[in-house]
């Protein structure tokens, strides 16, 4: 009781603090406004449009989707793609982090930079790659018709293959922390108690792994069950709910059936995000005595060694062979018939592509400070105020990374594709739909960042400023913004990867007036048109890995030198 009462009159406090700031205040009231507007509307909107007809309440859509095959197979099939999907991806990135923190595995930097490379990549370039490899006219096809006969890349296995390159790396940068911070004392003591490298993996490292191994494996499933752009690719008759749900739109013109997919889609991804970020993150079995330091290699079993460096000697050579591909097969005068080397595909991919190019850069460059600065703006909100409502606004700026692209696009497109009460324009058609979809897709790594880095600065430094007669936004510009530096170059190095490689999402609200480079590739790939595809997929991979290079410098330069890292979602 007492407790509730010391935390009534904090807040009392702090609430009479807000209301001597008018610009504090401003700024609380107006992130609410642009949450619920660009977050939680869209949301809403789905919701509504799948269940109200005509103007009134009827869900017989759900009625039709769960009584026809035709509707409710995508959605098994997205589960059951999930499930595997997140079983061999969180596996691989087991293995990979396994042996970069209890193996003398060499060359270990080397390992690590290309278990990661997937991640600044579009997530369909691996499908792109797996088709120019192992489609109807692929490199490999003959060969492996000879060993295996007939085969397809198309459908459940082919999806499996190509997402577990995608998104096992998000599982490995997960499970990497997690290894890292379990004490190498306890499996030492183990081994100098007798017990052999399987019996000590199996009795102290894996239990003392599995809130990780959860965390990674939900993680990998959330984005499994989002992906749109492999299954768009590579899906054939084994058809997912993300995709579903585009073409009921696009294709039927039917908005309350694809809005019903899309919920449907929502579900499952936001109880697995919920369920990560709230009980598994919150659930450790880790026992740590001061700073862990690296595991002390006694004995390292032939039978642990040989299956760990070979997977992880086969998987670096899968992702050398899947880029490689999209490198040569860019040169290629027409995959699979003329294998003529020639500069012609990025002279028609200029030609064809210069406006996508030129859209997607400029629109991402907009979207991207702005998605950084709201980001850290919101995460010392909620990190060093204390006003009402916190909590909702720590949670409704989380919603849309958790809400798969596919239904934040849809509802983007039933938000503001005519005036409301909340907002009287209509965005559909402007670039200002793209901008503001990509700032409010993105920002929850930012805001996650700049948690993290506001949790580790003592909150005196910034009292003292405060002390001194500065006021809260004066603070925040002078003392906090450059303190959290680091978190806010990282937070700009998502965005910005994010903005670039974005499909799901965008694919909704891109216009005649303005589109971006990655609907050209899948338009390129939809035609048949794989080396053009190949050279503006390669094209995107350069603009990314340079503009990361920027921002590393930017961050190396203010003397932290922190690693900008790009996790995904």
């Amino acid at each position: 009781m007492k407790a509730s009462t010391r935390r009534t009159r904090e807040i009392i406090a702090n609430m009479r603090i807000i209301w001597k700031e008018p610009l504090l205040l401003i700024a609380i009231l107006a992130i609410f406004y642009f949450l619920i507007l660009f977050v939680a509307f869209p949301i809403f909107q789905v919701f509504r449009y799948s269940l109200v007809i005509d103007k009134k309440f009827d869900p017989s859509n759900y009625t039709a989707v769960f009584s026809a095959r035709y509707y409710y197979q995508p959605f098994l099939n997205s589960i059951l793609l999930g499930t595997v999907t997140a079983t061999t991806g969180t596996i691989i990135g087991f293995i990979f982090a396994y042996a970069l923190t209890r193996t003398p595995l060499p060359l270990k930097g080397f390992f690590r930079q290309t278990v990661t490379f997937p991640i600044i990549s579009p997530p369909f370039v691996v499908a792109l790659s797996a088709i120019l490899l192992f489609g109807r006219a692929g490199s490999l096809t003959p060969l492996l018709q000879k060993i295996f006969g007939e085969y397809s890349i198309y459908g459940l296995g082919g999806l499996v293959f190509v997402e577990t390159v995608a998104y096992g790396p998000t599982a490995f940068l997960v499970l990497y922390g997690v290894l890292q911070a379990i004490d190498p004392a306890l499996e030492e003591a183990s081994m100098d108690l007798g017990a052999s490298r399987a019996r000590v993996f199996t009795t102290v490292t894996f239990p003392l792994a599995i809130p990780g191994i959860a965390s990674a494996w939900l993680l990998v499933f959330i984005q499994s069950m989002a992906d749109f752009g492999n299954p768009m690719i590579i899906s054939g008759d084994f058809r997912v709910l993300s995709v579903q749900a585009f073409l009921q739109i696009t294709g039927m013109y039917d908005l309350s059936r694809g809005a019903t997919l899309a919920v449907l889609l929502f579900i499952p991804t936001t109880v697995a995000f919920f369920l990560q970020k709230y009980w598994v993150s919150r659930k450790s079995y880790v026992t740590v005595s001061g700073k862990p330091t690296a595991a002390t290699i006694k004995r390292l079993e032939w039978y642990i060694k040989l299956p760990v460096y070979f997977i992880c000697i086969l998987f670096t050579a899968m992702v050398f062979l899947l880029y490689g591909t999209i490198i040569y097969g860019s040169f290629q005068r027409l995959w699979g018939v003329d294998r003529t080397l020639t500069l012609n595909n990025y002279i028609q991919m200029y030609r064809v592509g210069k406006d996508y190019i030129i859209d997607s850069l400029s629109l991402s460059t907009l979207a991207t400070p702005l998605t950084g600065l709201l980001g850290m703006f919101i995460a010392f909100l909620v990190i060093r105020k204390r006003f009402i409502g916190r909590g909702a606004m720590d949670f409704i700026s989380m919603l849309t990374f958790a809400v798969p692209g596919t239904v934040v696009g849809i509802g983007y497109i039933l938000a503001f594709n005519q005036r409301s009460v909340l907002f009287p324009f209509i965005l559909t058609g402007t670039a200002w739909i793209i901008v503001l979809l990509l700032i409010f897709r993105n920002m929850p790594v930012g805001i996650r960042s700049g948690i993290a880095a506001l949790q580790q600065i003592d909150p005196a430094i910034e009292e003292a400023s405060t002390d001194l007669g500065a006021d809260s936004n004066t603070t925040f510009r002078k003392v906090t913004l450059p303190m959290i530096a680091p978190a806010f170059f990282s937070g700009l190095a998502f965005g910005f990867v994010k903005a670039m490689t974005a499909i799901s999402a965008v694919i909704f609200v891109v216009s005649g007036k303005w589109n971006l480079i990655t609907v050209a590739i899948l338009g390129f790939v939809d035609n048949s048109r794989y080396a053009p595809a190949a050279a503006m997929s390669l094209l995107l991979i350069v603009i990314v890995m340079v503009s990361l290079g920027i921002i590393q410098m930017l961050v190396n330069r203010i003397g932290r030198g922190v690693r900008t890292t790009t996790i995904i979602g």
